[in-house]
C-alpha cells in the first residue's frame, strides 16, 4: 500500500474515533437537542434554551444556586421540551407533637410532606394548618392524634365528641383555632370555595377595591352576601387576606384572591380552597 493510501486511511479513522468520542461525551455530559424549559424559583419565573439534559446543569445555566437542603422536582419523569423545574428553598419550620417541639430546616412544597417525612403518615395524625398547606419560613404545625380527638378541656367537662367527617375539620372544629404564619388565630366558620386569581390591574385596572383600598396580595374579592367586606380570612396555601373586593363573577360562594404576579395567577388556576372567617 502506498504512503498516499495508508495516510487516507489513517486519517479516516482518525476522524470516524473523533466522532465515537465526541458522541460519548455528549451523553455523558448530557449533551443532546434544544429543549425549552420553564424554572419557577424565588417567587420569579424564567424561560430558556438548552442543550444540556440533567436538572443541576439547566438550573446553573439560568444562574439559579442550589443551597443546602434545596430541592427541585419536575412537571415531567425527566427533562424534556417544555418542561418545568420547580425549585423549593429549604427554610425553618418548628413541628410540635405531644408538647415537644421539633425545629427543623426542610424544602418539602407541604406540611403532609414535612409529616411523611417526619414519619407522621396516613391517616393516624392531623395538623394544623392542614396538610395542604404551603410551607412557608418559621411555619409552626401542630399535629395531634385522630384517636385522641378530644381536647383535654373536653375530657374534664364530660363532652362528647363527633367523630364523623373530615379529621382536619373536625379537630379544627373542636378548637376553633388555625395555625396561621401569624400565629394561632380563632376562627368563627369554615367554608369551601371556588378560587381564582386576579391582578390588581384587572377589570377597571384602576387597582382600587370596592372598599378604596389598593388591590394587592392579601386583598380578595367576595360575594358581600356570603362574607361581608372588612372580613378577616385565612386561606391555606395563599395566608392571611381580607374581603375588601367585589366582582360581577365572584357570586355565592366563590372567591378571587389578589396575586402579585402574572405567572402565578395563571398557575393558581381555579381549584377548591378552604376559607377560615376570624374572628
Amino acid at each position: 500500500m502506498s504512503i498516499k493510501k495508508k495516510l487516507w486511511r489513517y486519517g479516516k479513522e482518525k476522524a470516524v474515533l473523533c466522532i465515537a468520542l465526541m458522541l460519548a461525551l455528549l451523553t455523558l455530559t448530557g449533551f443532546g437537542s434544544m429543549r425549552h424549559v420553564k424554572i419557577l424559583a424565588d417567587g420569579c419565573s424564567m424561560e430558556i434554551n438548552t442543550i444540556y439534559a440533567t436538572p443541576e446543569r439547566i438550573l446553573h445555566q439560568a444562574g439559579v444556586t442550589l443551597q443546602d437542603k434545596d430541592e427541585y422536582r419536575l412537571s415531567t419523569e425527566n427533562v424534556q421540551d417544555h418542561t418545568t423545574i420547580i425549585v423549593y428553598r429549604a427554610v425553618p419550620v418548628t413541628v410540635e407533637y405531644q408538647g415537644k417541639k421539633q425545629e427543623i430546616v426542610t424544602s418539602k412544597p407541604t406540611v403532609g410532606d414535612v409529616l411523611n417525612e417526619l414519619g407522621y403518615s396516613g391517616d393516624a395524625y392531623v395538623a394544623l394548618p392542614d396538610k395542604n398547606t404551603t410551607i412557608q419560613r418559621n411555619l409552626n404545625i401542630q399535629v395531634q392524634d385522630v384517636v385522641n380527638n378530644e381536647t383535654e378541656e373536653q375530657k374534664a367537662s364530660g363532652n362528647e365528641t363527633n367523630t364523623q367527617g373530615n379529621p382536619d375539620d373536625m379537630q379544627a372544629a373542636m378548637r376553633n383555632i388555625v395555625e396561621t404564619s401569624r400565629g394561632a388565630r380563632r376562627f368563627s366558620n369554615v367554608l369551601y370555595m371556588e378560587a381564582t386569581a386576579y391582578l390588581p390591574s384587572d377589570g377597571g385596572g384602576s387597582g382600587i377595591t370596592a372598599s378604596g383600598a389598593p388591590a394587592r396580595y392579601g386583598v380578595v374579592s367576595v360575594d358581600p352576601d356570603v362574607i361581608p367586606l372588612g372580613t378577616r380570612l385565612f386561606i391555606p396555601g395563599y395566608g392571611m387576606a381580607v374581603a375588601a373586593d367585589t366582582g360581577g363573577a365572584i357570586v355565592g360562594e366563590r372567591i378571587d384572591l389578589c396575586m402579585d404576579d402574572y405567572t402565578d395567577a395563571m398557575d393558581f388556576g381555579r381549584r377548591e380552597v378552604k376559607v377560615y372567617i376570624l374572628d
